[in-house]
């Protein structure tokens, strides 16, 4: 046993590492089962190998730019402590400075709210408010739904908070006007049942912004809606297939046609058949989804729907966002009701 600590007196002065720590804490490891007498004579004489060796200079308990600890009669170094329990964890910035769309909120507590925002950075994200329902908040007017907003977060073990908030715009106009109103709550909505938190899509939120100032703009909101539908499907990966048969793969002639929902896109006729779930389309219809599909938003705009394509069209991506949804929306029957007052 004398000769393996001898050994690891070799090895601790190769390593530099300080020697009184290093030993006794190998010995309590390897030879913690010896009878006590016997390991308080090897302590003993532990400390009397250590005593009797002189550091060199650039060694050890000399070495340069490290911190000495006192611990009773003996030093550790502090580079010693930083392995085992003492480690330190991996921190991350306590504060962020983001770019958010708030997407709807909720009351918290007495005076607080929970926001919903739609990031930049981060993609959707759940943020604290604290008393932003008090008379006097500063920050409750930046925190309207569908404000596009610069926020500063302080993250802690829950939800970050928001400590300072600042509008980028308000986008005023549409909240002036019902329709589009019911509109950019639609938008919102489908964004906010499709995303997940902390799920970061940076040409998503690009559509986001854009859309809702395209409908602030004047612009026709249900072509702006249209568009804003079948880009987000693309976006998220539901692309429906336009220009060949879902089934048998052959390129899509141009004769009425059938939709399947459970299949994402178009049925050729022979197919559509055999499907009893697929509902039949008009040719007139799928050129205008071809349309939207593959073009900017300033070619589609150049194209003036009728009415009751704008029905057809409606009706059947509602459908197919419900379908891959697996549920209703709220905001569909809202503008129905504006528009028919």
């Amino acid at each position: 046993m004398r000769e393996q600590v001898i050994a690891t007196v070799a090895i601790s002065d190769t390593l530099h590492i300080p020697r009184p720590a290093k030993l006794i804490n190998v010995l309590q490891q390897q030879y913690f089962h010896v009878k006590p007498f016997l390991f308080r004579a090897l302590r003993v004489d532990v400390r009397a190998l250590t005593s009797a060796h002189k550091a060199r200079p650039g060694e050890g308990y000399n070495a340069p730019g490290r911190q000495i600890v006192p611990e009773g009669p003996r030093s550790v170094n502090a580079d010693f402590l930083a392995f085992g329990y003492n480690a330190r964890m991996p921190s991350r910035d306590r504060t962020s400075r983001i770019e958010a769309v708030v997407l709807r909120h909720s009351d918290w507590g007495e005076a607080d709210r929970i926001l919903w925002l739609y990031t930049r950075q981060m993609g959707k994200v759940r943020a604290i408010a604290k008393g932003a329902r008090k008379i006097r908040s500063r920050k409750a007017g930046h925190l309207e739904p569908f404000t596009r907003v610069i926020l500063l977060l302080a993250h802690g073990r829950d939800l970050p908070i928001v400590t300072q908030a600042e509008t980028m715009e308000a986008y005023v106009p549409l909240r002036e006007n019902l329709i589009r109103l019911g509109y950019t709550a639609y938008v919102v909505e489908i964004l906010d049942r499709f995303t997940y938190e902390e799920d970061e899509n940076q040409p998503l939120y690009r559509l986001l912004i854009d859309t809702l100032a395209r409908l602030n703009s004047g612009i026709e909101p249900t072509m702006v809606v249209r568009y804003y539908e079948l880009r987000l499907l693309e976006l998220l990966g539901y692309r429906p297939q336009l220009f060949a048969c879902v089934k048998c793969e052959k390129e899509i002639q141009p004769v009425d046609q059938y939709f399947s929902l459970a299949q994402g896109g178009v049925l050729c006729p022979r197919c559509g058949l055999d499907s009893p779930e697929a509902s039949q389309i008009s040719v007139s219809l799928l050129k205008y989804l071809r349309h939207f599909q593959r073009s900017t938003f300033a070619e589609a705009a150049q194209v003036r729907l009728t009415p009751d394509l704008n029905r057809q069209m409606e009706s059947l991506l509602q459908r197919y966002i419900t379908h891959l949804l697996e549920r209703g929306l709220n905001t569909p029957a809202f503008i129905r009701s504006v528009q028919r007052e």
